[in-house]
């Protein structure tokens, strides 16, 4: 007996056996494993059973034939053979909006869901906000809903001195993020005509957030004992040299990296790369084309997953790999960023030219690093 293909490679449909004859040529040119190739050849088989012309492919019929985990190596060999699919599902993180602001009481549940949208789509005088900071305002201001909702039936009941109350329990770094949360909502609410007065106007932020004082040794010691891999001394670098940001460290591309001129182009922002990065991404670097020498992926930061595809990993694998592993990324950054203020000169614009920041974190820390600096 001959050795068993796929029926998908020697299907009577021409629509089929082209998307499987483009299959194995990706699992060729790749590397993909024989276990990703035969899931493509079974998804592929179920999404075109029938023809085509009867209905459109879209990205939930492909999830519930054959589940999100293979939807994307799927996705690619119809996009290659010229079969369009549609993209009808909903975000994540807006069926996470919708279930946990059904979850507030009915007088907040609406307000809220609509200020988390504004946040996330943005308006006309305000970007978008990452997701991070979506997730992180809403844990914040969650608690003090559900507490007013005991004595309180709507945002325009809430006064100063409910906030002051609910304030008042939560430690420094607590109240600096609730404070900008509750800010960003009750300003909204004003904008849309949902109260009739700001209860946030006079809050005043405590006059140092413990966050962004500078790194203790022993936190410096427990870093360099963490990061162990090639990828958390890369990432770590990066935020420790150049303040990066995760997502601007994810969305890295590997032009990006300019090694023989030492250079390097972050969030846009091209600028000498530093000795400790420097080495740190040649390690890197060695070690992500003996893992994947044949990935297409044109991005620095590689997956198991993403190396089979062309997008960046995601923000769960760099947790998962550096935050979880007990670096705080976002505290490694703020310590460069002080350090730059406390060195050189506590200058919003010197540190907005250096480091590509917006003029509003210049100025923060730069008034930090002078209230430090100050006899």
């Amino acid at each position: 007996m001959g050795r068993w293909r796929h029926p998908a490679l020697t299907a009577d449909d021409p629509v089929l056996a082209a998307a499987a004859a483009r299959a194995q040529e990706l699992t060729e040119l790749h590397g993909w494993s024989p276990t990703t190739l035969l899931k493509t050849l079974d998804g592929l088989t179920a999404v075109l059973a029938r023809p085509v012309s009867d209905r459109q492919i879209t990205l939930s019929d492909i999830h519930a034939l054959r589940g999100p985990g293979s939807t994307p190596r799927i996705c690619e060999v119809l996009s290659d053979i010229g079969l369009i699919v549609v993209d009808d599902t909903v975000a994540p993180i807006r069926a996470w909006i919708d279930r946990r602001t059904g979850q507030l009481p009915a007088g907040f549940a609406d307000d809220v869901r609509a200020w988390l949208l504004v946040l996330l789509d943005g308006e006309d005088r305000s970007r978008p906000r990452a997701h991070s900071s979506i997730y992180a305002y809403f844990g914040a201001v969650r608690p003090l809903l559900m507490d007013w909702a005991v004595r309180r039936r709507h945002l325009r009941e809430i006064t100063a001195t409910d906030i002051t109350a609910g304030l008042d329990p939560l430690t420094v770094a607590q109240r600096c993020l609730a404070i900008n949360a509750l800010r960003s909502l009750f300003r909204f609410a004003k904008r849309r005509g949902l109260i009739f007065t700001d209860p946030t106007t006079r809050l005043t932020l405590p006059t140092v957030d413990p966050s962004f004082l500078p790194m203790t040794e022993e936190e410096i010691r427990a870093v360099e004992q963490l990061t162990t891999t090639p990828l958390q001394r890369m990432v770590v670098a990066l935020a420790a040299v150049h303040a990066a940001r995760p997502k601007a460290i994810r969305l890295l591309a590997l032009p990006d990296v300019d090694l023989p001129n030492r250079r390097i182009t972050l969030a846009g922002h091209r600028q000498r790369l530093g000795e400790l990065p420097y080495r740190t991404l040649v390690t890197w670097l060695d070690h992500r084309h003996v893992t994947w020498p044949f990935t297409p992926n044109p991005h620095l930061v590689l997956s198991a997953k993403s190396a089979l595809g062309q997008g960046p990993v995601s923000s769960a694998f760099l947790r998962t790999h550096v935050s979880r592993r007990g670096v705080d990324l976002e505290r490694i950054r703020r310590d460069r960023l002080l350090h730059e203020a406390l060195t050189a000169a506590p200058d919003p614009l010197h540190l907005a030219m250096v480091f590509n920041v917006s003029h509003t974190t210049a100025a923060r820390y730069a008034a930090v690093a002078r209230r430090i600096l100050a006899p």
